[in-house]
């Protein structure tokens, strides 16, 4: 890790919401998914959410380091429907080690969507391929 990474590093992050993002797209084998709503499934909320705190972390890693999502507590206060343009503010609060929490803030048009904290910890990806190749199916 380069000292630059420290409390206080931030981004926004602004997404258009397409139909492919919305609940019944989550998992289209899933009949009760492809019944439901068609508003930004939580599932991608969450990707989006990790992606503004990765946005954060540029340029603040050292070669051959990687961060990786350990933990997600986030709220999902309002529905956004396809067109919607969320916006998601992701803020550096805390590096303890090689783990690194963020508060999350996201807004549409009309309301907050959702608000918490998520965990990354930091890892260098050669070993980390490594170990996740001793992991896959034989």
């Amino acid at each position: 890790m380069l000292e630059t990474l420290q409390p206080g590093l931030a981004s926004t992050l602004t997404y258009e919401v397409p139909v492919e993002r919305t609940v019944p797209y989550l998992l289209p084998e899933s009949p009760e998914f492809a019944a439901s709503p068609e508003v930004l499934a939580t599932g991608y909320l969450v990707a989006i959410a990790e992606w503004a705190c990765l946005r954060a972390l540029n340029g603040h890693l050292s070669p051959g380091e990687i961060t990786l999502g350990v933990s997600v507590d986030l709220s999902h206060e309002a529905p956004t429907p396809p067109g919607g343009v969320v916006t998601v503010d992701a803020c550096l609060m805390e590096v303890d080690g090689r783990f690194l929490t963020f508060s999350v803030l996201a807004k549409d048009e009309q309301a907050v969507v959702c608000r918490g904290s998520h965990r990354r910890a930091v890892v260098v990806e050669e070993r980390f391929r490594s170990r996740l190749s001793q992991r896959e199916p034989r």
